[in-house]
């Protein structure tokens, strides 16, 4: 689907664009965060607000529940977790004689060498220690002021590390109000800041956004919700006292992409060391979360966020490293969600498309691109394996279209600009023309093969197919004729320059055979054009076609540029040259 996009710029101003952005983000990141974290909340919380509205709530009496709700079971959770955590700590201290015992197996045999060096190193340090001994007269008096300064310092020091956090959580909790309480407001206003002309990119990359972030939450919630539940099984299985504690605390974890698979496993490993007589059950923990994290991470994980988000897994890795730089701990765990919606701006706004390009899931070679990008590194057999997976079942004539024919066309065009050797295209013209005559023979699995006898007896008009130019137009042309064959119909390929005035003539009487002048472009159009008009001059009552393969222009105005002298049809695909012909088998048959 074309999308409206937003004018371009130079490459100056993108690159502009981009460092201010990121400057931005590094500098006001104090307001930035709570504003990221109540945007991500907002999203997760419209699908309840919007379903009491529907119930006939009003929106004010919505937000609050769904609000009170949430501040609710935050608080219910953090109690129990706490309460949960403070017993496993109360229970430690009995497992003191399984921590020493283990303690004690970890020594090796070479701990007395490192015991011996190390007390080498401090007579050493106490000899150099006491070259000089101090003099009674050097000390100085030193008198301790300002103590209760000092303790009221540490004092405020704690009230501030535990009133910021808390302070953090209400304007998180402030800002997700306001957007669920105003939020066709808010957009409105980001509309009026995009201008009236963009409303259409705005209006779209909103829905876009907005769609990505809540299935991202959505899927996350799932999978970690699963994640948990598999590790407390598990735990439970290998007798890890409050695994339940822990499936919650590694699921709710998660959310932080990377470092919270780490902190969910620290805490059970380490009191399965302090319960276990032996090192087997913390290895069984390690290996539980090594198998679960490798399955999720590299197989579920990636096939449903690509999917879903449109970012590619690398791209998840990389943001994830971007935003805890940027941001810390709170970027890594918004890293996914402000992801999405630097994805969508590249989308939607040329200035930062190469985002777009660099995160994208869909960011992949054609297989035309690539059968070429092959062909240039000379690997034949590269080349020839993308285009049989192409294959693989379809028609020989969707090869032909999608791929054979534009990388024709791309070595045309680097050939004429000088970008591409002698060298290099002789290897792909030969690796392409070996290719076809290998596809000779080739059937889909799903069609039955007609016998060449009976093929030929139905048909009654034959083909000559001339090529214009050079070698790529003659491959093309024995494409199209390999195809015309396996339809069934009797061909035949002559060069323009084999078009005498003889051969025209004989021609002219058998009114049933059809002319298909063959070019490929760049530089076709004249050449095809002169040799229409030579072939009516000799064959006013046969049917001439012209196939310009894998031009882009409009067929109506090519058969007007073509003169009095122009033919039945222009087409440029071998699909629409066989039904082409085809068409033309009906017609003559009716008549």
């Amino acid at each position: 689907m074309n999308r409206v996009r937003i004018p371009e710029s130079s490459a100056s101003m993108s690159v502009l664009l981009f460092v201010g952005i990121v400057i931005l983000l590094l500098f006001a990141k104090v307001i930035l965060i709570p504003l990221a974290f109540a945007l991500t909340l907002s999203f997760l919380l419209v699908p309840a607000v919007t379903r009491l509205e529907t119930w006939g709530v009003q929106r004010k009496f919505a937000v609050a529940i769904v609000a009170l709700l949430t501040c609710v079971l935050l608080a219910v959770g953090a109690y129990v977790l706490s309460r949960q955590v403070l017993s496993v700590a109360q229970t430690l201290p009995s497992y003191r004689a399984n921590i020493h015992q283990k303690i004690q197996s970890m020594h090796s045999s070479s701990e007395g060498s490192l015991e011996t060096a190390l007390a080498m190193i401090e007579d050493m340090s106490r000899d150099l220690a006491a070259t000089r001994e101090p003099d009674a007269r050097d000390a100085v008096r030193v008198q301790v002021v300002g103590a209760r300064s000092d303790q009221l310092q540490a004092t405020a020091s704690v009230i501030r590390s535990i009133l910021e956090p808390i302070g953090q959580v209400g304007i998180v909790l402030i800002f997700t109000i306001y957007m669920l309480m105003y939020r066709e407001d808010l957009r409105h206003r980001l509309l009026l800041l995009a201008g009236m002309g963009n409303i259409n990119v705005m209006t779209q990359a909103l829905e876009e956004a907005t769609s990505r972030i809540s299935r991202y939450l959505v899927m996350q919630f799932q999978v970690n919700a699963c994640y948990g539940i598999v590790v407390g099984a598990g735990l439970y299985l290998l007798h890890v006292p409050q695994a339940t504690l822990w499936g919650v605390i590694a699921g709710a974890l998660r959310i932080v992409p990377f470092a919270g698979v780490l902190i969910g496993m620290t805490l059970p490993l380490m009191l399965s060391v302090a319960i276990s007589t032996s090192w087997w059950t913390p290895m069984l923990v390690v290996g539980l979360f090594f198998v679960l994290e490798m399955t999720v991470g590299n197989m579920i994980e990636p096939w449903i966020f690509s999917s879903r988000t449109g970012i590619s897994s690398l791209a998840l890795l990389g943001s994830a490293i971007f935003w805890s730089m940027l941001w810390g701990l709170p970027g890594l765990a918004l890293s996914t969600p402000l992801t999405v919606c630097v994805v969508v701006l590249g989308r939607y706004v040329p200035q930062l498309s190469f985002l777009h390009t660099l995160l994208g899931s869909n960011a992949k070679l054609s297989p035309a691109a690539r059968v070429y990008e092959r062909l240039l590194a000379m690997d034949q057999a590269e080349a020839w394996a993308v285009a049989e997976k192409f294959l693989d079942g379809k028609p020989l004539a969707e090869l032909y279209d999608s791929v054979i024919v534009p990388v024709l066309s791309l070595a045309e065009e680097d050939r004429h600009k000088g970008a591409l050797s002698d060298v290099r295209w002789d290897f792909a013209l030969l690796c392409l023309s070996e290719l076809v005559a290998r596809l000779s023979e080739y059937q889909p699995e799903k069609s039955m093969p007609v016998p060449a006898s009976q093929a030929l007896a139905e048909k009654e008009i034959a083909v000559v197919c001339v090529f214009t130019g050079d070698k790529a137009d003659e491959l093309a042309t024995v494409m199209l004729t390999q195809l015309l064959e396996r339809a069934g119909y009797q061909t035949l390929m002559l060069a323009d320059d084999a078009m005498s005035d003889v051969i025209l003539g004989s021609l002219a009487a058998e009114k049933d055979t059809v002319i298909f002048i063959s070019a490929l472009p760049p530089f076709a159009f004249a050449q095809s054009r002169k040799l229409c008009q030579r072939v009516r001059e000799h064959m006013a009552g046969n049917r001439v076609a012209v196939a310009l393969w894998n031009s882009c222009e409009d067929a109506d105005d090519m058969l007007t540029r073509f003169g009095p002298a122009r033919p039945e049809i222009v087409v440029s695909t071998m699909a629409q040259s066989v039904r082409q012909v085809e068409a033309w088998q009906r017609a003559t048959r009716r008549a």
